[in-house]
């Protein structure tokens, strides 16, 4: 895994405004930018900004204001947490301070973390051990506890003074009210974080649909909306949990760590989460590098970890800053959202003619990859998000996923920019371009003769869940299609004959050739389910496809099959009946269907079984989520078996849905449409008895 990097604004004194109030007019900008996201983040519970943007504005104006000292302007918040609590709380001042952490986002700036630590320690005390936390995406309370009762809790607020959610703290379910081992301490303060996990942010939402009430954005939004609340009783209705990081008053003498500090509160009663202790760069970089792998199986939200200088006395000694601890600091983890610009806006065509927007942006680091392309879906989004050339947008990243714009900043607008328009004729064939009313996806009128869709037709037909013809690659089709050797997928089994042109091909040798033709020759004798796929029908998947086989058994059942028969086939709807029916009846298909077999491409007909007096009879079923003791496939053989169709999507005419582990909208759905839902127990024992 490469080291975390994290995109840098650097200010460039050889490249400085034109004056002194420019600089001023840009450090106000930021400024503003910065307060009012405090407001929102901290007090109103509703942020503004994603935290990497919110990091990336404090890094910019930080920068500003050290190449710029006499220009730093008195409100900066550069130096605040935070900002004024609400007043509907009482408010209570910290006996210790509740400051924030300094962000490192990089390697090379955890090392320089470590040798500042270094610097201010003697000779005897260098390289100190260190210990790890995660970085738990909650907020950050103060607990006290009088003689081992629970008596206070108080939130952050802006660092010195807090509000009193003592109440609402009392109905966390695993904050312990009463400490036995803690009852001949005076008074204990512990601070730590207030977080929803995930599973029970994800049941709050579904409960706040089907009421019709707003969700919540983010589980840390949910946890600070939960208690500030009020009402304790609503409160108590939230899925909050407590996890403690330090000890501020209280603690035993014989304690001498940071991380036994930890194992001393965890006796006491207190979840503590993931620790570990390292002793030098290294170390904690291959930890850091092992929690990102493994974050999203976490029953929380974390944004990075949190590393310590071990040792409460190397603590004291080091001492703080004006806002923030020496030894202590936050390794962040690569920003899932950033902020960048949108120079243009290019088009291009799929294997079915949609025509798909790209953001062409200044590349920019998300999620610890460059990202210079972005997804705009379709024409719809980019009216729904008006976004233009020009723009300075928010990318997000998680994981695996695409990245998309989530937000455009209008107020940084040029001035000069224009609504983005659909262009009118194909971008590759120039036929005209149609967007049919009510609908958000443009096509391209040009079918078949559209070479942009020849070519990913090509390329889908000989993928790997179509006809899965190994070796025959996109880019070497692409170029047969250049070079006039194929232009339709019957071609694919003609190109034996031409195994002599294909050798002259630059880094395609004889060798290469011969294995081409041997997966060609290999992929004849397919299924039924994968040659429908691999037709490219719009609209049919490998489900549907599977769906049609056992529905019809063999090909031309399906090709003389009615709109009307068509859709007696589970999972299939009106429109993608309509657009099976109308492509099996356009000429030009038939000719490349017939091409196709003539040339060999066979399958053995499929074994309709009856299902007449079967137990599952006529019953429609869905599986979502992970199973634990089967995979999915094999659940849905069993149910097949049963006699019962198993769709993909949640209908009203739906019989019942299989939920495994972390389902997701299909439940939801479920709920909704009062269908019954079975768990995986339930299953297993409905097997048994059949």
């Amino acid at each position: 895994m490469q080291n975390n990097t994290s995109q840098k604004t650097t200010v460039d004194p050889s490249n400085e405004p034109n004056s002194q109030n420019d600089i001023v007019a840009q450090m106000r900008t930021l400024i503003e930018t910065i307060k009012t996201n405090n407001y929102n983040y901290y007090v109103l519970d509703n942020p503004m900004l994603e935290d990497s943007e919110y990091d990336q504005l404090r890094r910019t104006l930080l920068e500003l204001e050290e190449a710029y000292p006499d220009l730093v302007q008195p409100d900066s918040p550069i130096n605040q947490v935070g900002d004024v609590p609400l007043s509907a709380f009482t408010q209570v001042t910290h006996d210790i301070p509740m400051l924030s952490l300094g962000n490192v986002f990089e390697y090379d700036d955890l090392q320089d973390f470590m040798r500042r630590v270094n610097d201010r320690l003697s000779a005897a005390q260098q390289s100190p051990e260190y210990e790890m936390e995660l970085k738990l995406d909650g907020l950050a309370v103060s607990l006290k506890y009088e003689y081992g009762k629970f008596v206070q809790a108080v939130t952050r607020g802006d660092g010195q003074t807090g509000e009193d959610i003592t109440q609402n703290a009392k109905t966390i379910r695993n904050l312990p009210l009463w400490l036995a081992d803690a009852a001949d301490i005076e008074l204990l303060e512990v601070r730590g974080e207030v977080l929803m996990p995930k599973a029970g942010f994800e049941r709050l939402n579904r409960l706040a649909t089907d009421s019709g009430d707003k969700t919540f954005a983010n589980p840390r939004n949910a946890a600070a909306g939960s208690l500030r609340q009020l009402d304790s009783n609503v409160a108590a209705s939230r899925p909050l949990a407590f996890y403690v990081y330090s000890v501020n008053q209280g603690l035993p003498e014989n304690i001498a760590t940071q991380s036994d500090a930890l194992a001393w509160l965890e006796t006491l009663g207190f979840s503590v989460s993931a620790i570990k202790v390292i002793k030098n760069p290294r170390e904690a970089q291959a930890y850091y590098e092992s929690v990102i792998e493994t974050r999203s199986d976490l029953p929380f939200e974390i944004d990075g970890m949190v590393i310590k200088v071990n040792s409460l006395a190397l603590q004291q000694q080091l001492g703080f800053l004006s806002r923030e601890p020496r030894w202590a600091t936050a390794y962040k983890f690569p920003a899932e959202t950033v902020m960048t610009r949108l120079h243009s806006i290019e088009w291009q065509v799929g294997r079915t003619g949609q025509i798909t927007p790209v953001g062409k942006l200044e590349p920019v680091k998300v999620g610890g990859v460059t990202v210079s392309n972005v997804t705009l879906h379709n024409f719809g989004e980019i009216q729904r998000l008006d976004v233009r050339a020009g723009d300075m947008v928010s990318v997000h990243r998680a994981g695996d996923v695409i990245p998309k714009v989530t937000r455009v900043w209008t107020d940084q607008r040029p001035k000069d920019s224009a609504p983005v328009t659909l262009p009118s004729t194909c971008p590759v064939c120039d036929s005209p371009v149609v967007l049919p009313e009510d609908e958000a996806l443009a096509r391209c009128t040009g079918g078949l003769f559209c070479p942009a869709q020849q070519t990913e037709a090509l390329i889908h037909f000989v993928s790997r869940r179509a006809m899965d013809i190994d070796g025959l690659g996109a880019s070497w089709l692409i170029s047969f299609f250049e070079h006039g050797l194929v232009k339709t997928v019957a071609d694919i089994y003609k190109l034996h004959e031409h195994q002599d042109e294909l050798i002259n091909f630059e880094k395609l040798g004889e060798k290469s050739v011969q294995n081409i033709v041997s997966a060609i020759e290999a992929s004849k004798h397919t299924t039924l389910a994968r040659f429908i796929y691999a037709l490219g029908i719009r609209g049919v998947g490998e489900g549907t496809a599977q769906n049609f086989a056992q529905q019809f058994g063999d090909l031309d059942v399906l090709m003389n099959a009615s709109i009307e028969t068509l859709i007696k086939t589970p999972d299939v709807g009106e429109i993608t009946a309509e657009l099976t029916y109308e492509f099996f009846r356009a000429p030009h298909n038939i000719e490349v269907i017939t091409a196709l077999r003539e040339a060999g491409v066979h399958w053995d007909k499929v074994e309709q079984k009856a299902t007449t007096g079967l137990p599952l009879d006529g019953q429609t079923w869905v599986i979502t989520g992970a199973l634990g003791s089967m995979a999915r496939d094999e659940a849905k053989a069993k149910l097949q078996a049963l006699g019962a169709k198993v769709s993909g999507s949640i209908s009203a005419k739906t019989t019942a849905l299989l939920a495994g582990e972390k389902a997701g909208s299909k439940m939801a759905k479920a709920e909704k449409l009062g269908v019954k839902i079975v768990a995986e127990e339930e299953f297993l024992a409905m097997l048994e008895k059949v």
